[in-house]
């Protein structure tokens, strides 16, 4: 979790606006590309889960690699 030290900056006795150190604002910029990358992730896991396997030592022994 990312640990936001934001100082606040009022009008009318009202906070307006909040500002947060670059590097907190770095880190929260890394949030949406990861949470992109989680979803990609799930969608090519469920697109490849019922794809048809073929075990290494089968793919081995099909290119002459096994070992007698």
């Amino acid at each position: 979790m990312i640990s936001l030290h934001p100082e606040f900056l009022t009008k009318d006795g009202k906070k307006e606006f909040a500002v947060i150190p670059y590097e907190e604002f770095l880190a929260l910029q890394e949030v949406p590309a990861d949470v992109a990358d989680l979803i990609d992730l799930r969608e090519a896991k469920a697109d490849e889960a019922s794809a048809a396997c073929v075990p290494l030592n089968e793919v081995k022994s099909r290119l002459g690699l096994e070992k007698p």
